[in-house]
């Protein structure tokens, strides 16, 4: 089956929040922002901007009827700057005009005055001032001294890796329109229309039922539309409140970029111990996250990074510490892979850096050390499969991989200024929210007298196929045709208290919850049948919107058997509620069983690079990956192929870089690097491993949307063996991302 946005989406047909037709009366709202990263406010000065043509109100935290604050997790970040600001681009105010041009037009008449601080934007430095958004954890198995005191090998080093800007299509945008009774309505870029919904509340001194969050779809998100979004609505609705008037909040590109968290840097040491056989013995780490000026997400990403210390491995002695550093940068935020990304660079790194020092091929630790059925992982969950090996061994026999490994080095011989890399990658990535309570979804389900159905559930579509999915799940309940199924706009009014889309989970929680909606409605159809049939319930069975006894067909049709129902008045409608068994997890001791499942996955990928220019090109990422019985394996080889490009542009385009003021420097698409058809590898393939997908996943399909992100890091290997190959001696570390400039200093570098 198709994605079912396809073609409206080709056409220009989708409707976003800002293709919404506007109310007459619609005003528009623009953020007033901090230029400083780190002042107090002396002042601030909008009486020329009140006085601007088209401007009809600017509104401050002094208008705020309830609580100044939209921290999610910590409840740390107000709206509105008050005494102090904290990062360049932290909204002060917000303007409200006749259109938008009007209120960007008296932005630039605010007069803010500032007696500037000391601005921190190296985490490791805010380590050492004891500047941590909150305490530190870390997660811990077997006994990493007597580890390391049994290995024959021990090695130290530093890892690297940047930040990354989400570049949605869509930017973050609002619409909220005043209802009676002092409610409110609010069209918003969501992943998490709760949290839109409470946090909205919080602010206006209002109870939840008073606002109705309404979301038809996302132009991208990848996690930074999951706690991101929320600022801007609450100031679209917050002014539709005070003025009573629908207002609009669209952010332009530049605002969006200065404005709004991205991936997490992180800078970590790492300690790795081997055995003669190149088993890991004992592996220690300390991640030193970049959270920015406030929580957002990161207790939530940094403990997923400690989740993922291993990766695709066993390692029986590990200790891992993670700290959030409070920096004067924009708070970051989710991004693909949540964390998870940051932790298997670091493992890699450490790999390759002792596969250095000990002058073997990385592969071979890498194989060794693969984790299987009945292995532990770090945090107290057993392993309940062999897939990373079955990955390996089947990505080694389809693609060849010592073949290649050979086609590389003869091409290395007999070529001086352009050389090969090769590098591969295993994936591990444990599928659920990591706080066990967002693991629960609930979905709503009319079936209609004409025999249409009408789906509410509360996963958000923001290009991933959630939508498509969720109508296969019921056309596949009731063995309907898909054209009878009609997805409704995920609205807190019809599912209520949802979790966000986000952490590969939106398809399997809320196509668990449709089934049992569906199931509950077909078993009363069924009985409905069985009686109009004089047949007992058990034989009957509704098969391509025929009603059957076993196998024989009878003369009772979907439509009939619907119509039947309703006027015997049969309930045709039903919420079906889902919260995922197994998990758990203990944060007193750091175990439990937090994942539903894993995916697991590896990729083979060659690289050629030009030293004379330093530039390069991806041959091909060649993937074996565990889909489980995949849903739809079109739209499920699309995510792969995405998330290979985007791990990609992370690990060697996409440089977020500040500078000393916090200022950043890459603050537009001009200036910021993102892979585009040139970047893109030349060739992707994506085969699926044999294996029968676990029942807790949606009809055993697994989850896709963040696990092949970490493909994109073998990119970055391949690179640096590839550098390697012309010059043995370069002291080129792990610092991601590995841009053409890093490379040139690199192949022409000598240590000392």
């Amino acid at each position: 089956m198709k994605n079912v946005d396809t073609h409206s989406h080709l056409t220009g047909r989708s409707v976003y929040v800002d293709d919404i037709p506007e109310l007459t009366g619609t005003l528009h709202a623009v953020p007033v922002l901090s230029e400083k990263a780190h002042a107090k406010i002396i002042s601030m000065d909008f009486s020329k901007a009140e006085k601007a043509e088209g401007v009809v109100a600017i509104l401050t935290a002094e208008e705020i009827p309830g609580e100044n604050q939209i921290g999610g997790i910590l409840p740390d970040e107000p709206l509105f700057a008050t005494e102090e600001v904290h990062y360049i681009g932290q909204p002060m105010a917000v303007i409200i005009a006749k259109d938008h041009f009007a209120a960007r037009d008296a932005r630039q008449l605010v007069e803010i005055s500032y007696e500037e601080m000391e601005v921190v934007t190296d985490p490791r430095v805010a380590k050492e001032k004891g500047q941590l958004l909150f305490p530190p954890r870390t997660f811990a198995s077997g006994d990493t001294d007597k580890g390391f005191a049994g290995c024959d090998y021990v090695f130290k080093g530093r890892a690297d890796s940047g930040g990354q800007e989400h570049i949605y299509i869509e930017t973050q945008g609002s619409y909220a329109i005043p209802q009676e009774n002092n409610n409110l309505k609010v069209f918003s870029s969501t992943q998490g229309p709760t949290i839109v919904q409470k946090t909205i509340a919080q602010v206006l001194g209002l109870q939840m039922h008073n606002i109705e969050v309404d979301v038809t779809r996302l132009g991208g998100a990848f996690g930074g539309k999951e706690d991101q979004a929320t600022a801007w609505a609450v100031m679209a609705a917050l002014a539709a409140q005070k003025l009573g008037k629908p207002v609009k909040l669209i952010l332009d590109r530049d605002d969006d970029i200065r404005a709004t968290g991205k991936r997490h840097p992180y800078s970590s040491d790492f300690r790795i111990g081997l055995d003669k056989n190149l088993k890991i013995k004992a592996f220690e780490v300390t991640y030193y996250q970049n959270g920015g000026a406030a929580a957002d997400l990161s207790p939530a990403i940094m403990e997923r990074t400690l989740f993922h210390v291993t990766n695709s491995y066993f390692i029986p002695n590990v200790k891992a510490t993670a700290y959030s550093c409070k920096t004067n940068l924009v708070p970051f935020t989710a991004f693909r892979g949540f964390g998870g990304p940051q932790a298997m660079f670091v493992i890699e790194a450490a790999f390759a850096h002792a596969a250095d020092q000990l002058g073997v091929d990385k592969t071979e630790i890498q194989q060794r050390n693969l984790i299987g059925k009945g292995n532990t992982f770090h945090y107290g969950q057993v392993c309940d499969s062999n897939n990373a090996s079955k990955s390996w061994e089947e990505m080694h026999r389809h693609y060849k991989v010592e073949e290649t490994k050979r086609t590389v080095e003869e091409f290395n011989k007999n070529h001086r200024f352009v050389k090969k890399g090769l590098a591969v990658m295993p994936i591990c990535f444990g599928i659920s929210f990591t706080k066990t309570p967002m693991n629960n979804a609930r979905a709503l389900v009319h079936v209609y007298q004409d025999g249409s159905i009408g789906v509410s559930t509360g996963a958000v579509e923001m290009g991933q196929g959630v939508n498509t999915k969720l109508m296969q799940v019921a056309a596949n309940a009731f063995s309907v045709n898909i054209s009878r199924i009609k997805l409704e706009t995920t609205n807190t009014t019809r599912v209520a208290n949802t979790s966000p889309t986000a952490a590969s989970s939106g398809a399997d929680l809320n196509g668990k919850a449709l089934q049992i909606a569906c199931n509950e409605i077909l078993d009363r159809l069924q009985k409905e049948a069985a009686e109009t049939l004089g047949m007992p319930q058990e034989q009957i069975n509704i098969r391509d919107e025929q009603v059957y006894t076993g196998a024989k067909p009878t003369k009772l049709y979907w439509e009939e058997l619907v119509e039947k129902a309703f006027l015997n008045r049969i309930k045709l409608s039903e919420v079906g509620h889902y919260s995922t068994p197994v998990i758990h997890f203990d944060k007193t001791k750091e175990k439990g069983h937090p994942f539903t499942y894993h995916v697991y996955g590896a990729a083979l990928t060659t690289v050629t690079l030009d030293c004379i220019r330093g530039t390069y090109e991806t041959d091909s990422v060649q993937i074996i990956h565990d889909f489980g019985n995949s849903l739809n394996l079109t739209i499920d080889k699309g995510q792969v192929e995405g998330a290979v490009v985007q791990g990609i542009g992370w690990m060697t385009l996409e440089e977020l870089t500040f500078d000393e003021n916090g200022r950043l420097l890459a603050d537009s698409l001009s200036k910021y690097k993102v892979p585009d058809v040139y970047a893109a590898p030349k060739m992707i393939e994506t085969i699926p491993l044999e294996t029968e997908g676990p029942e807790l996943a949606i009809m055993k399909s697994k989850a896709v949307g963040e696990p092949p992100f970490m493909y994109g890091i073998g990119v970055y290997f391949a690179l640096r063996n590839a550098v390697r190959e012309f010059n043995p001696e370069t002291p080129l570390g792990y610092d991601a991302p590995l841009t053409p400039e890093k490379v040139l200093l690199a192949l022409y570098n000598k240590k000392g």
